[in-house]
């Protein structure tokens, strides 16, 4: 590859199927398949963790480039540069291979705790400062560069402030996602000396200041040439409403011209219950029948006792911002509806310890399984009859679109990207595909899932609604040409420009 100029060098620190934690995975696992089928020339920069099996994917050492050494905090780190294939297709995965920040289990967090690793700043430091230097390595010349959230947004700091005379980078420009504006990458005034930048960079009101500490977020977002988010209705949220902005509003609404909402897809091929190898039986719009059998391996699966009320499946991170603190508040009046739930996850601690005691007060009504499993996150799809998402914000969401596609009504707050692809269903099922409410509360949760509950007593309407739905098309394919043209009008524009003195 060495010497061919590229489009686009996209830039991520996880990626499907090689490494997970959330649905930025998934993104930068599916996007780049359909920007290839378009044209596009591009490559992919990821960390290669411990868990990431070097034998499976093929994963070996770039032969002609010789082992590179960054500067962190004032120490030399080295790394190894690897690659290979994405699995399916001719898109180059680089890695960049340390044990040091990589060797560890885990990916942002230690595993027995769920806290951010100590060295959360030097490890994004070292990958942003290690693709960086890769590039040159590889005399890579991309038109743009695509950071993806926080972990990768030092790049557009470090173009425009190092690489302004570099003749390989000199035109590139950058377009900057955010995935979840509530992760920031928040850190003391030293972050900017141990990231090779001038300390006295550090001022009042300036790209480097936010509230007494340096956030890496608000510094893409003014470096950066191009800004896009993951829906419509996230882009209008983030930058309009204190509420979503996390403190970041003010300078989203500055580069508002700059900001783009691109909703994201789903990758149809991984995610069809017709063909679909993780589930124990297959079925389609014309033969529902494997449906209802899944939903009965859902319950053995989950320990719940055979029977036909309607399941609530949720897969999710057990968090706050997923909306399990109004559930927990409405959990005991809906324990009174026939109903089950099935919820697969793993998150706070305290909600670890209360669904484990609420499963054991309530066994018939209550399944949890602490922790992911893929195979088990498709079972939970294909066989619920409905699929909860209360989230207090959700940027774009997939899971409800995974719903879609397998014939489960999403019930979901109308927020970022839930509110751009889930609209209320109708009594007869003629219109609408969900079940829809607006205000954060346990009230509007247990009502909305109330009406679902009514809706579900008419099979004929649940079944017009199920084929209705499952035609509906959340590909890529769209989302990736807007994708494309975003890429041509991010060709050699970055944001602010400063020099090094």
């Amino acid at each position: 590859m060495a010497g061919k100029k590229l489009d686009v060098v996209m830039v991520s620190t996880e990626m499907v199927p090689f490494s997970k934690v959330g649905g930025l995975a998934d993104v930068v696992g599916a996007l780049p398949d359909e920007l290839e089928k378009l044209g596009c020339s591009l490559v992919v920069f990821t960390p290669l963790y411990s868990e990431v099996s070097r034998e499976k994917f093929g994963i070996s050492a770039e032969k002609d480039i010789k082992p590179i050494r960054v500067m962190v905090a004032g120490k030399p780190r080295e790394f190894t540069l690897c690659s290979c294939l994405k699995p399916g297709t001719g898109i180059k995965v680089y890695f960049i291979e340390n044990d040091y920040y990589y060797g560890r289990k885990g990916i942002y967090t230690v595993p027995e705790t769920g806290e951010a690793f100590k060295d959360e700043d030097e490890r994004i430091i070292f990958f942003n400062r290690a693709v960086m230097e890769s590039m040159k390595a590889l005399k890579l010349s991309p038109g743009v560069i695509h950071c993806n959230d926080f972990h990768s947004g030092l790049l557009p700091v470090y173009l425009s402030i190092e690489e302004s005379d570099n003749e390989l980078l000199k035109n590139t420009g950058t377009v900057f996602s955010v995935h979840n504006l509530a992760y920031q990458g928040l850190f003391e005034p030293d972050f900017l000396e141990k990231a090779g930048l001038d300390p006295q960079l550090f001022q009042p009101m300036s790209p480097f200041e936010f509230w007494g500490r340096v956030n890496v977020m608000k510094m893409a977002l003014m470096f950066s040439g191009l800004i896009n988010t993951v829906s419509r209705s996230y882009a209008e949220e983030i930058s309009e409403s204190e509420e979503y902005g996390y403190g970041l509003e003010g300078v989203l609404k500055y580069r508002g011209k700059d900001l783009i909402g691109i909703l994201n897809g789903i990758d149809p091929a991984a995610w069809d219950p017709a063909t679909d190898e993780l589930i124990p039986h297959r079925y389609s719009i014309n033969d529902l029948s494997g449906k209802k059998l899944n939903r009965d391996a859902l319950l053995r699966e989950f320990g719940l006792p055979s029977g036909d009320e309607p399941v609530i499946g949720i897969v999710s991170r057990l968090v706050d911002q997923k909306g399990f603190d109004i559930l927990s508040e409405a959990f005991e009046d809906l324990m009174k509806m026939n109903l089950k739930f099935a919820i697969l996850g793993t998150g706070q601690k305290k909600y670890h310890d209360l669904y484990t005691e609420l499963s054991a007060k309530y066994p018939e009504k209550l399944g949890i399984r602490l922790g992911f499993s893929d195979k088990t996150a498709h079972l939970v799809e294909a066989g619920s009859d409905f699929f909860l998402m209360p989230s207090l914000y959700e940027p774009c969401g997939l899971n409800q679109m995974y719903s879609l596609r397998y014939g489960t009504i999403p019930i979901v707050r109308s927020t970022g990207g839930l509110k751009d692809t889930v609209s209320e269903l109708s009594a007869r099922g003629n219109r609408g595909n969900g079940f829809t409410f607006e205000e954060y509360s346990s009230k509007a949760l247990a009502g909305a899932i109330g009406r679902a509950m009514d809706f579900f007593a008419d099979s004929s309407a649940v079944e017009k609604a199920i084929k209705r739905m499952m035609k509906e098309d959340h590909s890529w394919e769209a989302s990736a040409r807007e994708y494309m043209k975003m890429y041509e009008n991010a060709r050699g524009r970055t944001g602010i420009r400063l020099t090094r003195q």
